[in-house]
């Protein structure tokens, strides 16, 4: 079966289009598909909070032609997908999100450190660059690889991404933008009216199970999906999984037109 609307894929934080690089296969040969580097991330465009990206995708969106969409967000993208959806519910065919930060439970502690006003910006950064400096080893590569289930090739282009000043910048502002907008599209959530579907992995220790489970229960008719042993990684360690829940979803969406 084929779809004529697209999907729209929203990575996380930080991130890249190259995010989708395992989930794609499955789905160009099924609907439109179009994935972009997020605000900031492609190191020309200024990075912003949750608002600014959710504007950003729908600019991207008329700029290709797209009036309706099934939006997908993985992450950060989580929560700018709900975003779109509360703000903009005409340009949301259906509403997939995928270990979504969407929440004010998707917040830990160590949250707060990494946007605090000094701390935070030595915080961030040092994460950011010490988990690409990371990926840049092929022995801790080939490791990580071996027991994720991720291609090593993939992590590597994930590192290299991660190494750059714009990674750093946007992941800073990104996680200073998320702890003041969280609490305002909590409020929203239960205004959003698309065909959604919530995909968690079990043992997600990004956001939390816990997290994605009431995330559920906060959009209206909400369908939870639970991914046995998953990390927060799902569209990279669950790549075909993930692409048929997200076909799924549109399917649904499609026979309640």
């Amino acid at each position: 079966m084929s779809y004529p609307d697209p999907v729209v894929l929203l990575h996380g934080q930080p991130g890249s289009a190259r995010d989708w690089d395992l989930v794609l296969p499955h789905l160009i040969n099924q609907a439109p598909v179009l994935a972009f580097d997020r605000p900031g991330y492609d190191g020309i465009s200024e990075p912003g909070g949750i608002e600014h990206s959710a504007r950003a995708t729908v600019t991207r969106m008329d700029a290709e032609g797209i009036e309706r969409a099934t939006i997908v967000g993985l992450s950060f993208g989580g929560g700018v997908a709900a975003w779109l959806a509360a703000h903009d519910p005409e340009r949301v065919q259906a509403l997939v999100l995928i270990s979504a930060a969407a929440n004010r439970a998707a917040l830990l502690p160590v949250d707060r450190v990494l946007a605090a006003p000094l701390a935070g910006r030595i915080a961030s950064g040092a994460l950011v660059s010490g988990l690409g400096l990371a990926l840049s080893s092929r022995r801790f590569r080939e490791r990580f690889s071996k027991r994720h289930a991720i291609p090593a090739d993939f992590l590597q282009i994930t590192g290299q991404r991660m190494r750059t000043d714009a990674a750093r910048r946007a992941f800073l502002v990104e996680q200073r933008a998320m702890l003041k907008e969280l609490p305002i599209l909590e409020e929203l959530l239960p205004t959003i009216t698309a065909p959604t579907t919530v995909i968690v992995g079990t043992a997600d220790s990004v956001v939390g199970a816990e997290s994605g489970r009431l995330l559920a229960t906060q959009i209206p008719d909400a369908t939870l999906v639970e991914i046995r042993g998953g990390s927060h990684a799902l569209s990279a360690t669950h790549g075909p999984r993930v692409a048929e829940l997200i076909l799924d979803a549109m399917a649904a969406a499609t026979q309640t037109l």
